[in-house]
């Protein structure tokens, strides 16, 4: 089960502005279009890191130190290592504050079954093809959806990032 470090060893910890990719009820599940947050490309593959999302798991610091590098600017590197190697990693993240686009392969797709896991005095970790409604109405009125295939959900109802959790319930101690 993933647990949580301290913001501060995250160089992104409390900055960035939520951006989230936001799509219409009815849009196709084939086009998921540009992840959310700030591009670091290699020649094969393009890492997303949406600060707004990260729970601070480190997940991707742990799983490629060399790409992963919190004492680096930037931070993250992912010509350091094959871009297999870092979509594996990055799939491991809880979160889904990182994500990727192979240049030469697939999207990432969810996990053909959808899991819940409630972490104690923390977020709900949400894994699958996931539609998860989001505050605001698209212009015909109809409910707004963000395609994800993985996140952490907040529970305590205390997050400045609806519906995602920000750590606000005093997950970090």
């Amino acid at each position: 089960m993933p647990t949580a470090v301290s913001p501060a060893r995250c160089p992104a910890a409390g900055s960035g502005k939520a951006y989230r990719s936001r799509m219409p009820a009815d849009q196709s599940v084939s086009d998921p279009g540009t992840p959310p947050g700030r591009a670091y490309t290699a020649p094969e593959v393009t890492v997303y890191y949406d600060a707004a999302r990260c729970v601070h798991f480190a997940e991707c610091v742990r799983g490629l130190p060399m790409v992963f590098d919190t004492s680096q600017r930037p931070w993250i590197q992912p010509d350091r290592a094959s871009a297999t190697e870092v979509a594996e990693v990055i799939r491991r993240c809880p979160s889904g504050a990182l994500h990727y686009l192979l240049e030469p392969g697939p999207h990432e797709t969810g996990d053909a079954v959808t899991t819940v896991i409630p972490l104690p005095g923390g977020p709900l970790l949400l894994r699958g093809d996931l539609q998860v409604s989001v505050p605001g109405r698209n212009a015909d009125g109809t409910p707004e959806f963000l395609r994800e295939t993985r996140m952490a959900a907040c529970r305590c109802g205390k997050t400045g990032n609806a519906p995602f959790c920000d750590g606000s319930c005093d997950l970090h101690g």
